[in-house]
């Protein structure tokens, strides 16, 4: 049963590597992003409160959030394993999935760090060539990001969840050291 739960700064190969390894293991790539835009164009009760706030400009509650993601993980396709991408994104939603997971029996989730230094991932980021990726506004994601998620390292890392993979190779490689960690 694998459980995994990515972390790591925007432009990592987050999304990248979970696909990959979602489709190797055959089970499905959460991505709370896909999730949240999957609700609003079904247009569920969940999808409409956060339709609210995707239209308002505002952040998405991380309670609306979190009711998603059970919601997500309590369908049939997870029950045999998963790999979540883009939560928990802070200790206190850490806290509240490991809680979930302990009361829907789908606990032994490892955390896999995905880690790169900022200049590879503003490079990285800057090559995709969309409009709102400029230097400033991705060195200012990278610094949220080392500000928010630092502590959710530490909490995992004390937890003995952790596995750290160096991004800072290429694609194959990441896979190839993914599928080695993974399997021991």
């Amino acid at each position: 049963m694998t459980r995994l739960i990515f972390l790591g700064p925007p432009g990592a190969g987050k999304g990248t590597q979970a696909q990959i390894l979602a489709q190797h293991l055959n089970i499905p790539h959460i991505s709370t992003g896909d999730i949240l835009r999957q609700a609003m164009k079904e247009q569920t009760p969940l999808g409409i409160k956060a339709q609210s706030y995707v239209d308002s400009g505002e952040l998405v509650p991380d309670q609306l959030v979190q009711d998603l993601v059970e919601e997500r993980l309590g369908q049939a396709d997870a029950t045999s394993g998963w790999i979540l991408d883009g939560f928990p994104r802070k200790v206190t939603q850490a806290a509240f999935l490991e809680e979930l997971l302990q009361k829907t029996g789908q606990g032994g989730e490892r955390v896999v760090n995905l880690d790169a230094p900022d200049e590879v991932v503003v490079t990285r980021l800057l090559s995709r060539g969309r409009k709102d990726d400029t230097e400033e506004v991705i060195r200012r994601r990278l610094e949220i990001y080392r500000n928010d998620t630092a502590p959710l390292i530490d909490y995992y890392s004390d937890r003995q969840k952790l596995v750290t993979i160096n991004g800072d190779q290429s694609q194959e490689e990441v896979t190839h050291e993914l599928k080695h960690t993974l399997a021991s």
